[in-house]
């Protein structure tokens, strides 16, 4: 069975989107990933995306030239970022009659038990109301000591704490390689079987200037999502209509059991 034919066959999808996939020049992606969202959604499946590019959006909109530095300035661009970030998702879903509900994660949240229940409660609320629930860290608040530190982490908690089928990790690298993927030889690996360490594959951190993870972060929450069954498609935004029509691209990391 083909990545998109197991995607299509899920009950439950955890989709994380990076920051350079959906902010600045490529923010017209949102309405290409969000078709794929709603085919997802039409074909029975509960859906949640995971967001980054609160930030990212942000900026400009404060007439900054670059990500800031400083805690307050990102906690600030967050702000207005993420208002206008979710309302370009809205736009786009509105086209598919699907709804989104906004739902902004701290760490805190995910490490109390009482939190993350209630956490739990909205996110099955939420997916039992159709509607689409966009998941981002809350770095309006959030602090250096107490961030999940990218996304990825952040996605691999929610699909656990969900029970997903699959995660799709999505971001502007189209599969893991055996080396960085501007290395001379450099391989796709198709498939990870689990519990395989991956050795001798030079694995690579970010490569833009707004994204904080890289594969590095993602091979690390893909392991984090296998260990609890949840099936992972590693593969690059613009690629994902491509997927869900049978191509064969990215990386699959298979589930435990």
């Amino acid at each position: 069975m083909s990545a998109g034919e197991e995607l299509l066959a899920a009950r439950r999808i955890v989709v994380k989107v990076g920051s350079s996939s959906v902010s600045g020049e490529n923010a017209g992606q949102i309405a290409t990933l969000v078709g794929s969202l709603a085919r997802l959604y039409t074909a029975g499946a509960e859906v949640i995306l995971v967001s980054s590019g609160a930030i990212a959006t942000g900026v400009p909109f404060l007439r900054l030239e670059e990500r800031p530095d400083d805690l307050a300035t990102q906690q600030a661009a967050a702000a207005v970022g993420q208002n206008i970030l979710v309302n370009r998702y809205q736009r786009a879903l509105s086209s598919h009659d699907i709804i989104a509900g906004q739902v902004l994660l701290t760490a805190h949240d995910m490490e109390n038990p009482t939190h993350r229940d209630n956490a739990r409660r909205a996110l099955e609320r939420l997916l039992q109301l159709g509607t689409l629930p966009i998941i981002n860290e809350n770095d309006t608040v959030a602090t250096h000591e107490i961030r999940f530190g990218d996304n990825d982490r952040l996605a691999a908690l929610v699909a656990r704490l969900i029970g997903a089928d699959q995660l799709v990790l999505l971001s502007d690298v189209d599969a893991l390689y055996t080396a960085p993927p501007t290395t001379v030889g450099a391989r796709r690996i198709e498939r990870v079987p689990y519990g395989d360490e991956l050795q001798g594959i030079q694995i690579g951190e970010a490569q833009s200037g707004w994204g904080t993870g890289g594969a590095r972060t993602k091979v690390e929450a893909a392991r984090l999502a296998t260990d609890a069954g949840t099936a992972v498609l590693l593969t690059e935004t613009r690629l994902l209509p491509a997927v869900l029509d049978g191509a064969d691209h990215g990386t699959r990391f298979a589930a435990a059991g």
